[in-house]
């Protein structure tokens, strides 16, 4: 038995197991560790060194054996070593001033991966708080080992946090496809403490930053990388559009249902759908409404003829096309529409860059939905802290595992 223990919870000479009781009332098995050897190895620079004493007895949790919680019990030794001083050594089988083992940890870890804290917290039969500490270290140590990446394409987006208007910033690595980087708020300075961590050369590697039409990141990044490495997110541009859609369908709503006529209710998602995506059993009510209702119609079709713009072969070729639809917008009579054409004129320079790198903020979008799963899994976050811990332990790529 103490030698299937010896194995279980990883150990290495000298530690030996000294005892192991089972209590079947508790449905525990308590394991105790002895050190016998009066040499040690110093946890600070490693040398062979005598042992000077031991501290009191510590209890960390271990694997279950056979549905019975484990429990692993033991002195550990502190060594005496002319260099460093006196200092506790190192386990096998646990890190310094951690309550689990480290083969627990790695299992807590994994079902985290799977489930939320309070199911893994019934599952592994500890406290929400033994979890989320876990968690916590897990991240701790993730960031410890991270480099920040030479990654050539990085996105930036908001994240609402709490309610009202508290955000995070977050930098995606567009090549890896996870969070690279967390910050309180959205503004310049949320973005520069990024900026300010990576060396010359790494800001030099990246080729581009994706990001919507936000001036705070916008002038961010000019000052960390210059004017050309911006890219206005095609997604984000049109959506401006498809808003100033929904507000010419509104307002001819009112007045088709102020002449009498039955209006257009229920068509808001048809007109925000691309051509191609309009579903089969819409497609007669579409070309009806169409008919009759003509300027959301002409918006409809400004919209769906800017989406080719993203086709273009080359930045000139864009450039004209660019022209070509905003001029055709400002001769409408539909104000939403050229509002959104103004908007969209004066971020030109960074959307056109779209067709140098031809990179999107799709992998963020993609993040923020998974982002905002955790969030509704745990039914909202009321620390702030503690959903940043959350981000990067399921979307960080991070080393977890101790």
């Amino acid at each position: 038995m103490k030698d299937l223990y010896y194995h279980l919870i990883g150990l290495q000479d000298p530690w030996i197991i000294s005892e192991v009781n089972f209590d079947v009332k508790l449905q525990q098995v308590d394991v105790y560790v002895s050190y016998p050897s009066n040499e040690c190895t110093c946890s600070k620079c490693n040398h062979a060194c005598p042992v000077y004493d031991f501290v009191k007895e510590r209890t960390w949790r271990h694997l279950d054996s056979c549905g019975f919680k484990t429990f692993v019990h033991a002195q550990i030794p502190r060594s005496n070593c002319k260099t460093d001083g006196i200092h506790q050594i190192k386990t096998p089988w646990a890190e310094p001033h951690s309550r689990f083992t480290l083969m627990f940890q790695t299992l807590a870890i994994q079902i985290l991966k799977e489930c939320t804290v309070s199911g893994a917290a019934k599952f592994l039969r500890i406290s929400w708080d033994s979890v989320w500490h876990i968690m916590k270290k897990a991240v701790e140590r993730g960031l410890s080992k991270k480099s920040l990446s030479n990654s050539k394409y990085i996105g930036v987006d908001e994240k609402s946090v709490l309610r009202g208007h508290d955000y995070f910033t977050i930098v995606y690595n567009l090549d890896k496809g996870s969070v690279e980087y967390i910050a309180n708020d959205r503004n310049s300075n949320s973005l520069s403490e990024y900026f300010e961590q990576l060396t010359e050369e790494q800001k030099t590697n990246i080729e581009a930053v994706a990001m919507d039409m936000w001036d705070p990141y916008i002038k961010a990044t000019k000052e960390a990388l210059g004017n050309n490495k911006i890219v206005i997110d095609r997604f984000h541009v049109m959506k401006h559009v498809n808003k100033a859609v929904d507000e010419v369908r509104k307002k001819e709503n009112k007045e088709l249902i102020a002449k009498g006529e039955s209006g257009l209710k229920n068509s808001k998602y048809l007109w925000l759908y691309a051509k191609e995506n309009i579903p089969k059993k819409s497609l007669d009510l579409f070309e009806e409404l169409k008919q009759k209702a003509f300027k959301v119609s002409e918006a409809w079709g400004m919209k769906e003829l800017l989406r080719s713009f993203w086709d273009t072969a080359d930045m000139a070729s864009a450039l004209r096309f660019f022209i070509s639809w905003y001029e055709m917008v400002e001769k409408s009579i539909l104000k939403p529409m050229k509002r959104a054409a103004d908007t969209i004129a004066s971020y030109a320079d960074h959307i056109l860059m779209y067709f140098k790198h031809r990179i999107t903020n799709a992998t963020s979008e993609g993040l923020n939905s998974k982002i905002q799963k955790l969030k509704a899994m745990a039914c909202g976050y009321r620390n702030k802290q503690n959903f940043k811990t959350a981000i990067y332990f399921h979307c960080g790529d991070l080393e977890l595992i101790p």
